[in-house]
């Protein structure tokens, strides 16, 4: 069993909270928002990998052939609500990631409660998700996303 401290340094090193968009016509706002938990490793560390998801008891790990590296991932809001979120909680990080750890824990308890299925609240998730690690990539600009808020008829 790990260390639960460890995983937070871990986490601090090679985790990452973010929120992903993606245009859905089938639905009322016209965007699906979706938070997810992960840490990348290198193929050479596929038992710590194992070992995070045992440690989280939930999530899935795939493998990536472009960098050679093993993703430990958790996307289910209800696991992340009830196992990765707690652990940071009880086991807060101490660096950079303590503010994208409370703006996401703040965006899956907005999910949580399906308030990003609303027009009034999803400007608001888009707004916080996009102040999580900043530099990262993303499919859509934050504008480009309120833009197709402000298309969606209520």
């Amino acid at each position: 069993m790990l260390n639960p401290w460890y995983v937070t340094g871990l986490t601090e090193g090679e985790g990452s909270f973010s929120v992903s968009f993606n245009l859905r016509k089938r639905l009322k706002v016209g965007i699906e928002t979706r938070p997810s938990f992960s840490i990348t490793l290198s193929k050479r560390d596929k038992e710590l990998i194992k070992a995070l998801r045992d440690f989280f008891g939930c999530g899935g790990i795939r493998f990536s052939r472009s960098d050679n590296c093993y993703k430990f991932e958790v996307r289910s809001v209800d696991d992340l609500m009830g196992k990765v979120i707690p652990h940071f909680e009880a086991y807060p990080l101490q660096g950079a990631k303590a503010k994208d750890f409370e703006l996401f824990k703040e965006i899956c308890r907005m999910v949580k409660a399906n308030l990003h299925l609303s027009l009034r609240y999803l400007p608001q998730i888009i707004e916080m998700a996009y102040q999580i690690n900043p530099s990262g990539k993303r499919r859509y600009t934050k504008e480009d996303l309120l833009r197709v808020l402000g298309r969606v008829k209520v």
